[in-house]
């Protein structure tokens, strides 16, 4: 199954490894090393300001869709798989 992520763009559900709140992982020392770090992987879907981030397992991205809506949309990928 896939999960939308916004702006017209799925990944496989398969893919994915942690859905994060953008809020709460802000400020936070060791996730912001991990994003400068891993800057060539980032694809940004959202237009303003990211409201989640989803971590695949060769992308990172941001995505204007809430934490809490796309954990429902991963969870029912993950009861039809």
């Amino acid at each position: 199954m896939y999960i939308h992520l916004g702006d017209n763009f799925v990944v496989p559900s398969k893919e994915v490894v942690m859905i994060l709140d953008r809020q709460s992982s802000q400020g936070s020392s060791i996730v912001d090393e991990f994003f400068s770090k891993q800057q060539s992987r980032i694809v940004q879907l959202a237009n303003g300001e990211a409201k989640s981030v989803i971590i695949t397992l060769d992308k990172i991205y941001f995505s204007p869709l809430s934490s809490s809506t796309l954990k429902k949309r991963a969870q029912v990928a993950f009861d039809i798989d």
